[in-house]
């Protein structure tokens, strides 16, 4: 009895350190970042003050430029260096970050030009429109349009809830267009790719871009009746980071797409953005038992995990 409680007070001990150091580094890195913003706070204000003045406060041309064409300009300025190595099979910096290896190599031009066309239609016919009505809610909020931007620390703290919100209605959306009447007439045309990349993140049907891509990402700004430029950030993270989950890369330094990959291989695992809920619900089972699982973590080395962690031989029949 004593060695068990000797052993409950070590694990405690441990684990209690170890969230007190977690806590700390936290605390000293938002401070640094905290410093850094502070110095360079005035600089941000005044060009956020020039760019209001120059178009004269007309909110709807404000908004157009945030929440449109700076995060359309995001994902096709990212997605277009990932195309010329799709296409071209250089620069092998990133094509040695393959991870199903031997696919899209190269990629099939004409299916490409098929996921552009839809991209394209996605967004201008359905996401542009969609933010007419988000506009008018903005508007009703009536901070959005501000002239002070917001603080560092209500940034992050708004960064967290469209995170969190855009995880809950993402899961069971997408869960729910996995239903075989949904997969079939519309999930289905998304999944054409089991290995994909990067501009097929918005390479879906029409609702389902409304349902499951458009929708989780514009909730969280609407309902903090967020500022432009949050919103404007947000956007363009949330369209880098989905382009980054399907770009067929695991690129040094950046977030792991093997999460997302696992599930356009196996069509019914890993269905959120964190993995949060897969693991609650246990939709991430199979995927805890492969080496994709192994790989799941950011790379922080030159050498790509699909040498450093192998997939096991195949067996002889």
């Amino acid at each position: 009895q004593e060695k068990k409680l000797w052993d409950a007070m070590k694990l405690t001990a441990y684990v209690l350190g170890t969230v007190l150091l977690i806590f700390t580094a936290l605390v000293n890195f938002f401070w640094y970042v905290q410093d850094i913003w502070d110095t360079s706070g005035h600089f941000w204000q005044a060009t956020w003050l020039k760019f209001y003045n120059l178009h004269e406060g007309n909110e709807w041309t404000i908004f157009l430029y945030g929440a449109a064409l700076v995060p359309a300009l995001a994902f096709w300025g990212f997605n277009g260096i990932l195309m010329v190595a799709d296409v071209t099979g250089k620069p092998k910096f990133i094509t040695r970050y393959r991870i199903q290896l031997g696919k899209n190599d190269p990629v099939d031009t004409k299916k490409l030009c098929k996921a552009i066309y839809t991209a394209l239609f996605n967004q201008f016919f359905v996401s542009f429109p969609m933010l007419v009505p988000m506009f008018y809610i903005m508007k009703w909020w009536g901070n959005t349009f501000s002239k002070e931007l917001p603080t560092f620390q209500w940034f992050l703290v708004e960064l967290s809830i469209f995170t969190l919100v855009e995880e809950v209605l993402f899961y069971y959306t997408h869960r729910l267009v996995h239903l075989p009447l949904l997969y079939k007439h519309i999930h289905k045309k998304h999944h054409e790719w089991t290995a994909p990349i990067g501009v097929v993140s918005i390479y879906a049907h029409p609702l389902e871009h409304i349902l499951s891509n458009t929708l989780p990402v514009m909730t969280g700004p609407m309902i903090m009746g967020s500022h432009i430029v949050s919103i404007t950030a947000w956007f363009s993270l949330a369209l880098i980071t989905t382009s980054i989950s399907h770009c067929g890369y695991h690129l040094p330094l950046l977030p792991s797409p093997e999460f997302h990959d696992f599930h356009h291989l196996k069509f019914n695992q890993c269905y959120g953005v964190l993995g949060v809920l897969d693991y609650l619900h246990g939709t991430d089972k199979v995927f805890r038992q492969t080496k994709a699982f192994e790989r799941h973590r950011v790379l922080l080395s030159l050498t790509p995990l699909s040498k450093s962690i192998p997939e096991a031989p195949k067996r002889a029949e």
